[in-house]
């Protein structure tokens, strides 16, 4: 193998602010997004889609923007992507995206993250041109302990925000995504040391050209760098106008920093301007470590768990709600796998003025 770098080497950054993910109470009452399968099932066979599953699926996401289906008695992924296309009904490509994701069933992608490493509450493709509407999850394995996704109120998040100076920032400002994908064929037979995702993976191309056109129609600027690195930065509003409100909504997320990676194995111990992903203000200005403190705990302070069943269906407005989890540690023998259906994608319009 080429250099190999002994875990111990490995160690995440001092005085880093772990998630909260909650208060203790979910910020919305679950009976309002909870459906049980047992409704609807038929002899007790696992769950079918059917005109009435449907019906409630779609009345609650219209309703809520949060969809959480148990008791479904499902084990096969495609039963359960049956189930949540009664509301996610297109799809696309996980093109452009940051997070490595692999396929693991047909129109079925992975986490794509590592289990040891939280991942802060975000929005889905918030730091490209042309982001998605909503996600799908689907409970394929779950640990006996722990494990949870949690989501978080993004209304309640907005206005407890543009209430603070931050926030205020944030609406003037905006923000600047920056991004280094490393090229893969750097790192043949070498450990992957400091890599987030390789612009092969993100981009879906072998074909450097095609992969920096891919890059530049998702909105963003992209050149290459050093070791045919690809560098993109995208520069947008933190906000998001969502028409079914008629408002603008928080858009962002601590996600899209360095602080992302504070407990990533192999890219934790990496200082934060060597980390993969930055962000700061759109006139280039950098955050103070109290301002990026509130851009975390708004989220925490209106979080919900998402406690995870074999066969649970779960589907997110990706504007009224941010997703992340806490770090997951496996029994023996114990796996964690939930399938991500990538909803329909739309072209950002940022915030609106007078929809505030």
């Amino acid at each position: 193998m080429g250099n190999i770098i002994e875990d111990t080497v490995f160690a995440p950054l001092q005085n880093i602010s772990e998630p909260k993910w909650w208060t203790g109470t979910p910020a919305i009452d679950p009976a309002r997004f909870v459906i049980d399968g047992n409704d609807f099932r038929v002899s007790g066979a696992p769950l079918e889609p059917s005109d009435a599953l449907a019906t409630k699926m779609r009345q609650t996401f219209h309703d809520v923007g949060l969809v959480h289906v148990v008791n479904t008695g499902l084990e096969d992924l495609q039963a359960m992507r049956l189930v949540a296309t009664q509301v996610l009904t297109k799809q696309r490509k996980y093109e452009g995206g940051a997070n490595p994701r692999n396929k693991i069933q047909s129109n079925v992608y992975e986490v794509g993250a590592p289990l040891e490493a939280w991942l802060h509450y975000h929005h889905e493709m918030a730091y490209i041109g042309s982001s998605t509407k909503m996600l799908g999850f689907l409970a394929y394995k779950v640990p006996s302990e722990g494990g949870s996704t949690f989501v978080s109120d993004n209304v309640q998040a907005t206005d407890q925000i543009l209430a603070t100076p931050f926030g205020q920032k944030l609406k003037e400002r905006g923000l600047c995504y920056h991004r280094n994908l490393t090229d893969r064929d750097a790192f043949k037979d070498v450990q992957e040391v400091g890599v987030y995702n390789h612009w092969q993976q993100s981009m879906m191309t072998e074909d450097p050209d095609e992969a920096i056109a891919e890059a530049r129609r998702r909105g963003l600027d992209a050149e290459w760098g050093e070791n045919r690195s690809l560098k993109t930065r995208y520069t947008a509003s933190a906000f998001e106008f969502f028409e079914p409100l008629d408002r603008n909504l928080l858009f962002s997320s601590m996600a899209d920093d360095a602080t992302w990676f504070d407990t990533w194995p192999l890219v934790q111990h990496l200082a934060p301007d060597e980390r993969p992903l930055k962000l700061t203000f759109g006139d280039g200005s950098e955050m103070s470590v109290e301002e990026k403190q509130q851009f975390l705990d708004v989220y925490d302070q209106f979080g919900i768990p998402i406690n995870w069943q074999v066969g649970d269906v779960a589907l997110i407005c990706n504007y009224r709600f941010a997703h992340g989890r806490p770090a997951v540690h496996l029994k023996d023998g114990e796996k964690r796998e939930l399938g991500v259906l990538i909803g329909e994608d739309f072209e950002r319009l940022e915030a609106l003025e007078g929809k505030w």
